[in-house]
């Protein structure tokens, strides 16, 4: 049983969680919902001793008992420098060099370069052969037990995580928004192995949308504003509500960017001709053909492993198989000598990999200054018109009051105007946005949908977004690029 007495938790200066009183019995799995910046991350970390409270207990499990299941490689210093390292899965080429899925399961681990591998001493299996393929049946993971991490798609790494956490046999199962970036197939998958663990024994509590409650939930707890505001077992009071979205761009400021320059004299930001991109004689791009003129909004969509991170690191120029490739960007053919930080002073970029990898503790002017030099932090003096130009683009994002927070400090929501505003900061006539609304709750989705939509269109930029879900697509996207397999099976123009 874990029992939450008058539990108030406190981060920095702020209250995050208030008064919480609150009780799971065993077989109980539950799911917590609620609006970003609720407190539902916090609620999950006091569970696994994380955090402490600064008012009342919090009885639960011994420490052992309890597993955390890793978002990413960050709880194992080695796969971490790996996967940020090969991150990007063009640099796949070399995956012989990260750590295979048996190898983070065994906690065998070679460190990153080993030539030899009779230098490195490794500790015994920490399972059996037995323990491992049980659990890798049951997360249907069998397949990939010697594939390097570096060549998994999202969906494989979210499993092979909760593999490493069964196998430490534990009674209480923790999830933090594990559906998050996965596509369709993939979210099934998951809620069928959620049912799968719940019928072993081992109790979840797991934070997600409203939309997306396995069917072993048997409560939902939601939190608004640090307080529970809802507790149920009917799971079908909990759909989701949708407020009308209030956008509201400051027209003086955005009059001020529009008289600013900007690099759009080309006619095609992207001309590709019949593009392959291949490893070990695998085409993750399979003769691809796709024109944006500017001015045009495309949607970039497919399934995980279908080629869109390839697609977006050859737009992007850090792809070491573009030179080999025939493709133009902003009218140029790559690799005609044009520097690679030319080509990124025309874009404006946000992905998840900027957002988990970007140094928490930078205050919110900074990290928006930063996009002027497209670096992960600020490390030169501002000049004043640069100074001037960071507070238009908060005003203009409506988070001028947070400029003086640091990243950590935000919610999700905030965070998402963050690095939008950051983007658009040095005036880029192409925004690659990919999959930026992941981790927002529904109401966040809709304002930040509807934000770039404005601003998109008042700005006159051309847009690629990367999503999965067709209800975060901006309705100024009238194009759409699907890929599978590495392949277009699908290019469609005009759409409404």
């Amino acid at each position: 049983m874990i029992i939450f007495n008058q539990v108030s938790i406190q981060k920095g200066d702020q209250i995050v969680l208030e008064n919480i009183n609150w009780q799971a019995k065993e077989r109980e799995n539950w799911a917590i919902v609620g609006g970003n910046g609720a407190g539902k991350s916090t609620f999950l970390d006091a569970i696994a001793g994380k955090t402490f409270p600064i008012h009342g207990t919090i009885t639960k499990p011994n420490y052992d008992e309890i597993a955390f299941v890793a978002k990413d490689y960050s709880f194992n210093r080695i796969v971490q420098a790996a996967t940020q390292y090969y991150q990007q899965r063009f640099n796949s080429m070399d995956a012989e060099i990260a750590p295979t899925v048996r190898e983070i399961l065994q906690n065998q681990i070679k460190p990153i370069g080993t030539v030899d591998e009779n230098s490195v001493s490794l500790p015994p299996p920490e399972f059996s052969n037995h323990e491992l393929e049980e659990k890798a049946n049951l997360l249907k993971i069998s397949h990939l037990l010697d594939r390097h991490i570096v060549t998994l798609s999202n969906g494989e790494t979210r499993r092979t995580l909760i593999t490493l956490s069964l196998l430490r046999k534990p009674k209480l199962l923790l999830l933090d928004n594990p559906f998050v970036g996965l596509d369709v197939e993939s979210r099934i998958m998951l809620h069928e192995v959620l049912n799968q663990i719940a019928k072993s024994g081992v109790q979840i509590i797991l934070i997600t949308s409203p939309n997306e409650i396995s069917s072993c939930i048997t409560h939902v707890l939601e939190l608004t504003d640090g307080k529970i505001s809802r507790l149920s077992t009917q799971v079908a009071d909990f759909q989701q509500v949708v407020h009308k979205s209030r956008t509201s761009l400051h027209s003086e400021i955005l009059d001020k960017i529009k008289q600013l320059q900007t690099k759009s004299d080309f006619v095609y930001a992207l001309n590709m001709r019949n593009v392959t991109v291949s490893y070990k004689g695998v085409n993750v791009v399979d003769n691809v053909s796709w024109q944006v003129k500017r001015g045009e909004k495309w949607a970039l969509m497919g399934p995980n492993g279908s080629g869109k991170s390839t697609i977006l690191s050859l737009i992007t120029a850090d792809n070491p198989q573009g030179y080999q490739n025939d493709y133009d960007l902003f009218d140029r053919k790559r690799g005609s000598g044009e520097s690679i930080w030319d080509i990124k002073q025309r874009i404006g970029y946000v992905s998840p990999e900027l957002h988990l990898y970007f140094n928490r503790n930078t205050e919110v002017w900074k990290a928006t200054a930063s996009g002027l030099f497209d670096s992960a932090g600020l490390f030169k003096k501002l000049t004043d018109e640069e100074r001037e130009l960071t507070k238009n683009y908060l005003k203009l994002l409506n988070i001028n009051h947070l400029s003086e927070r640091k990243i950590y400090q935000l919610s999700t929501g905030e965070q998402r105007q963050v690095f939008l505003a950051r983007a658009l900061i040095k005036n880029p006539p192409l925004l690659l946005l990919d999959e930026p609304c992941q981790g927002l709750d529904y109401n966040h989705l809709v304002y930040f949908r509807d934000l770039v939509n404005e601003l998109v269109q008042e700005l006159d930029k051309t847009l690629i977004y990367v999503t999965h879900y067709e209800d975060e697509i901006p309705p100024c996207v009238d194009k759409r690029l699907k890929l599978q397999h590495g392949k277009v099976i699908s290019l469609e123009n005009g759409l409404k």
